[in-house]
C-alpha cells in the first residue's frame, strides 16, 4: 500500500470481499532533508496508508526493504545512464521488489495471495491488459516471475480511474480519494535524476563529461556537458538553427558522443531485445503480435522474426519512433501479455524471416 488511491481501493474491495487483509507499505529510499515531501514513498504516503488501514480494521505495517532496491533498483538505474542507454526502473523494482522480495515477507507471515493496486488484469492465470487504456501498466509488469501471476490479485484492473476514485469517496476513503498522482521516479522526486547520478559516479565518468554533438554525416555541431543528459527521442537541449527540428536519434558511450538527427532519423523498423521474460508460452518465429516500446506509446503491430536464448528480434510492420536502449518491449497477443524485454538496439530496416532451406 503506497498511500495512493489504487492500493488503498484494491485493499477495500478485498476486505468487501472477505479476505484477511495486512496492508504493507514498502520503504524503499531514504531522501534526507534536502527533498521535500512528495506524494509517492513519502512519510506522508506511509501514514496516509496507515490511516487507510485502520478505517478499514486491518494490520498495517511498514517494511524495510531498502538496501535490495538500492542495489536492483537505483544501482541499475545509475549503471544504466553510464552505458548510455536510458533505464526503466519501475520494472526492475515490479521483477525484483514487489515480486520477488515483497513476496517472501508475504511467504513470512503465511499470505497466500499479494494484491496490488496495478491497472492490469489476471485471467485464467495469464496476465492481461487493465480494462483502462490510459491506465494500463502491464507495460511494467513483464518482467516478474511467470509463476507469481498463480498468486497476483490485481482488484483494480477492471476500473478505470474515475471509478476508482468514485468507490473511494463511496468507501469513505476521503484521506486518500482525490490526491493527486505521482509522476515522478519514486527516487527522484524533484525530476534532477542527474543528481543521483553525480551522487553515485565518480568525477571522471565518461558520462558525466564533455563530449561531440554531431549530425548523422559525422559532422560536430557542438559540445554537450555529458551523454547522461540525453535520451533517444529528446528535443530539449538539442542545438537549432537548422530548417527542421532536431532530435537525439543514438548516444555513443565509447566516444561520447550524442547523434542528433531529423524525425525521420528517430523511425525504426525493427529492433532487438535481450533479457527476455515469457508469461505465456513462447510463441514461433513468424507469429504476428502486437509490441509497446514505450509506456504512452501506442501498439504497434509486428513480427517475431528470430528468437536465440534470451534474445529476440522483431520486425515492425510500420516504422515507429524513438525505440531506446535500456527501455522495454512488450509483446501481445490482444489483451494477453506474451513477455518482453529490454530493448538492446534498433533496427533502420524491416528484418525478414529466414529462408530455410528445402
Amino acid at each position: 500500500m503506497s498511500g495512493g488511491v489504487d492500493s488503498s481501493v484494491a485493499a477495500a474491495i478485498l476486505v468487501e470481499q472477505g479476505y484477511d487483509v495486512i496492508g504493507a507499505t514498502m520503504k524503499l529510499f531514504c531522501h534526507g532533508t534536502d527533498v521535500p515531501d512528495r506524494p509517492c514513498c513519502s512519510l506522508d504516503s506511509v501514514n496516509d496508508a496507515r490511516r487507510v488501514c485502520e478505517q478499514l480494521g486491518i494490520p498495517h505495517y511498514v517494511l524495510n526493504l531498502e538496501s535490495r532496491f538500492s542495489h536492483d533498483v537505483v544501482d541499475n538505474f545509475v549503471e544504466e545512464y553510464a552505458r548510455g542507454r536510458t533505464p526503466i526502473p519501475c520494472v526492475r523494482c515490479n521483477t525484483f521488489t514487489k515480486f520477488r522480495d515483497f513476496l517472501k515477507k508475504a511467504d513470512g507471515v503465511d499470505a497466500q495471495w499479494i494484491a496490488t493496486g496495478h491497472y492490469a488484469r489476471i485471467v485464467n492465470g495469464e496476465l492481461h491488459r487493465g480494462v483502462d487504456a490510459n491506465k494500463d501498466q502491464t507495460y511494467f509488469l513483464w518482467g516478474i516471475d511467470r509463476a507469481v501471476l498463480q498468486r497476483m490479485l490485481l482488484p483494480v484492473g477492471d476500473l478505470d480511474k474515475p471509478r476508482t476514485r468514485a468507490l473511494a469517496h463511496a468507501m469513505g476513503l476521503e484521506v486518500i480519494a482525490d490526491k493527486a498522482e505521482s509522476q515522478e521516479i519514486c527516487f527522484v522526486p524533484d525530476g534532477d535524476y542527474m543528481r543521483i547520478l553525480e551522487s553515485r559516479l565518480p568525477a571522471d565518468a565518461p558520462a558525466l563529461q564533455p563530449g561531440p554533438i554531431m549530425i548523422s554525416n559525422g559532422a560536430v555541431i557542438g559540445e554537450h556537458g555529458g551523454f547522461a543528459r540525453y535520451t533517444v527521442g529528446q528535443r530539449r537541449g538539442v542545438p537549432g538553427g537548422f530548417p527542421q527540428p532536431m532530435y537525439v536519434i543514438a548516444i555513443r558511450p565509447e566516444t561520447r558522443t550524442v547523434v542528433i538527427g531529423t524525425r525521420d532519423e528517430l523511425l525504426g523498423s525493427g529492433l532487438i531485445a535481450r533479457e527476455i521474460n515469457w508469461l505465456a508460452k513462447r510463441p514461433p518465429l513468424g507469429t504476428q503480435i502486437s509490441v509497446r516500446v514505450r509506456h504512452r506509446a501506442s501498439l504497434a503491430r509486428a513480427e517475431i522474426v528470430r528468437i536465440d536464448g534470451d534474445e529476440l528480434e522483431i520486425a515492425l510492420d510500420e516504422p515507429v519512433s524513438s525505440i531506446t536502449p535500456g527501455q522495454s518491449v512488450v509483446l501481445y497477443d490482444g489483451e494477453r501479455v506474451l513477455g518482453g524485454g529490454f530493448i538492446e538496439s534498433a533496427r533502420p530496416r524491416r528484418t525478414a524471416l529466414p529462408v530455410l532451406a528445402a
